[in-house]
């Protein structure tokens, strides 16, 4: 054999010997204790019209220079709500607006879910009540204030 076939020979057995066990694979017996795969998350199609939230309120704390209130949200439409969104308003004594925050979730809250908002407001020296707005990319949001959320 010349030099020139003899070198592309020997590459072509060493890929063979050295690729083969790599492409094989064991097979591995199954584990009593080990657990399916978790299934791909489903889409849940958004909502679109009147969305049906319970909503527990928590008390306005000052932190800082900032009045902090936390709500929990639970969706309890049928479908996925889009794009969230929790306004909050301060008035004085007088009724007029004062100051207030938004807060927008970004991903679908889908049915069931429980979300904490957190809403920063700056402190005026005349705040007195607060009034939540709640609406959704997809129309309006009927909230419901609750003591605490059902198990269902």
């Amino acid at each position: 054999m010349t030099r020139s076939a003899c070198v592309p020979a020997v590459a072509v057995v060493c890929v063979l010997a050295f690729a083969a066990p790599s492409f094989a694979q064991a097979a591995k017996p199954a584990t009593p204790g080990s657990t399916a795969p978790a299934a791909p998350a489903k889409w849940v199609k958004p909502l679109k019209g009147t969305a049906y939230i319970e909503v527990i309120r928590g008390q306005p704390k000052k932190v800082g220079t900032d009045m902090v209130t936390a709500l929990k949200v639970k969706n309890t439409s049928d479908a996925a709500i889009a794009l969230l969104r929790v306004d909050e308003i301060w008035y004085d004594h007088k009724l007029k607006q004062v100051t207030g925050d938004s807060y927008t979730f970004r991903r679908p809250v889908n049915p069931g879910e429980v979300v904490d908002v957190t809403l920063k407001s700056p402190i005026r020296p005349d705040l007195y009540q607060s009034q939540y707005a709640f609406s959704h990319a997809n129309g309006k949001v009927n909230a419901k204030q609750v003591k605490k959320f059902d198990e269902k």
